[in-house]
């Protein structure tokens, strides 16, 4: 008989990170009715490496500050064209990448946006917590920071 492994409870809000591309620590919130991860981006650049396509971008990181970037450099699995929650379409570059969940590492595909407008620089969709988390709507920061 195979064994479940048992889910780890996240809140609608969680605190994230990024180590593949150097994002310590930014605020995600939790969206299964988003199919798609996005990620906050500024400073999109494409270029070429090994003949494959790669993107340079910037991240800030923390709300409601543009200050603070981190520099960021990741491959390129391919284009999505998104429909926001507004209706509006976008096509978006989207990377592979690591995530860090409750000190559990898991690699997700992200797509890259601006969402200066939006509550929230990360939003993480059911694609990246399917089959490992379980999403308590009431609840905020269950793994702390």
């Amino acid at each position: 008989m195979k064994k479940k492994k048992s889910k780890i409870t996240i809140g609608w809000r969680e605190w994230v990170s990024f180590p593949d591309i150097s994002v310590d620590r930014i605020k995600a919130k939790i969206d299964t009715g988003a199919r798609t991860s996005a990620l906050h981006a500024w400073n999109i650049k494409e270029f070429e490496r090994d003949g494959k396509v790669w993107v340079k971008f910037e991240v800030h990181p923390a709300q409601r500050n543009n200050r603070d970037r981190v520099a960021c450099v990741a491959p390129v699995v391919g284009q999505r064209k998104i429909k926001s929650s507004s209706g509006h379409h976008e096509v978006r570059y989207v990377v592979k990448t690591n995530v860090n969940i409750a000190d559990k590492m898991r690699s997700i595909e992200i797509t890259l946006t601006n969402r200066d407008e939006m509550g929230f620089r990360l939003l993480l969709g059911r694609t990246a917590i399917r089959g490992r988390y379980i999403v308590d709507p009431g609840k905020s920061y269950l793994l702390g920071k």
